[in-house]
């Protein structure tokens, strides 16, 4: 029970054990491809507004299967992301949209507008 709760406040352990393990994995990449996994890791935390924890972990874990991939198989970096990193980036992310803090208010901000043309017509003067 108290460890539920202490997960609660500070977050899955078996997803920082996992998000460990991806950072392990990316130290291990060779040079290029561990510089450029890195900065995009850094780009997708600032980018990203994840606050879902295994969303994160799951991110993380298939931007270094990519590079794992793309490192044995030899691929150039340039292949992988294109000429544009942050395009290579945001359309990355947008796989994980789901798991931002944004897609709640996103949501609320459809519904709220659903409630108000619903609604609309309907008022003094109308």
């Amino acid at each position: 029970m108290a460890a539920g709760w202490i997960e609660q406040l500070t977050g899955s352990l078996e997803q920082k054990k996992q998000y460990r393990q991806h950072k392990a994995r990316m130290a291990q990449l060779p040079g290029g491809y561990r510089e450029s996994v890195s900065a995009l890791e850094r780009y997708l935390m600032y980018f990203g507004s994840i606050s879902k924890g295994e969303v994160l972990v799951t991110m993380i874990g298939d931007l270094v299967d990519l590079f794992e991939q793309s490192a044995a198989d030899g691929t150039p970096i340039r292949d992988i992301v294109g000429e544009d990193p942050v395009e290579f980036a945001e359309t990355f992310m947008r796989n994980y949209a789901g798991g931002q803090w944004i897609s709640k208010e996103r949501d609320r901000l459809v519904k709220a507008i659903e409630v108000a043309a619903d609604g609309a017509g309907t008022g003094p003067g109308q």
